[in-house]
């Protein structure tokens, strides 16, 4: 719940960025931005999952073929209580698995040639789980949302600078309209980012609660991460956030973190231990 509240404060907040930048380079054409922005979106997300598929060169899993998963999936879907996801996989050595689609009736969940060689059925069953839940809570519909909102702010930032900022540049605030110019976008990016990693962690307690093995999941987690910075992976990088660890490796609690689309694999795997323990507690 608490990482469900942070994601809308996080989007609240880039509102605000939007309404406020709007109010000081153009007030009046504030809506045209927006919508431009929410067209552009609004087409990534309906064909969200082709192309994510098609840039990780993922294939389906035919019918016959893995069929464990197949039934691990089958069973969390049912405990998610939304359809099955389709099931694809992408010939890569490196363990990693994202999910996709704009909403559950259109979920996908992928997984890596690497993952189904590396993990155990519960540490699997987790990483599964953790991709059944971004599907389960709309993530690619929240990040959506968060990306049309940031990318209005971007075509606000660079038509104030390059028509000077209406009335603020007539009253002589040319400089207050270069630094919001600068400093807006790059806010609505760390906000926007801030949003993504809010998700991942959702998604961790999420699917945690989903199996009832919190450590499963941290355990893969941990096997996930030290491989990634050995194994390469080609992926585009406007891919890289649906992974469940990133697959360039992850940036740790380093300034560079801040502009990270995940959190800090550390942090994660403690609040999974912390998870465990309130769940024995309340077992007791």
């Amino acid at each position: 719940m608490m990482n469900q509240l942070k994601s809308i404060l996080l989007l609240g907040v880039l509102t605000a960025l939007l309404v406020g930048l709007g109010g000081f380079f153009a007030p009046k054409a504030l809506p045209i931005f927006l919508i431009l922005a929410l067209l552009m979106n609004l087409g990534a997300w309906f064909f969200s999952d082709k192309m994510v598929l098609k840039m990780s060169g993922a294939q389906p899993v035919a019918e016959g073929q893995l069929p464990g998963v197949r039934r691990m999936v089958d069973d969390l879907a049912r405990a998610a209580g939304i359809p099955t996801p389709r099931l694809y996989i992408v010939p890569s050595p490196q363990p990693n698995a994202f999910a996709t689609g704009r909403n559950p009736e259109h979920g996908v969940i992928c997984v890596t040639e690497g993952i189904l060689k590396m993990l155990d059925e519960r540490e699997l069953k987790g990483v599964l789980a953790h991709e059944m839940s971004h599907i389960k809570n709309r993530d690619i519909l929240v990040a959506s949302i968060a990306a049309a909102i940031a990318s209005a702010i971007t075509y606000l930032s660079h038509i104030g600078l390059f028509f000077g900022g209406g009335r603020n540049d007539r009253e002589g605030g040319g400089a207050g309209t270069l630094v919001m110019a600068i400093i807006a976008p790059i806010a609505a990016t760390l906000v926007q980012l801030g949003i993504s990693r809010q998700r991942e962690y959702l998604a961790d307690e999420t699917g945690a609660f989903l199996t009832g093995e919190p450590l499963a999941l941290a355990s893969a987690l941990q096997k996930l991460q030290a491989m990634s910075r050995h194994v390469p992976m080609q992926v585009e990088p406007a891919t890289a956030s649906l992974f469940i660890v990133n697959p360039f490796g992850n940036v740790g609690r380093s300034l560079a973190g801040m502009f990270s689309t995940h959190p800090p694999m550390e942090e994660r795997i403690a609040r999974l231990q912390a998870l465990a323990g309130t769940l024995r507690g309340v077992a007791h």
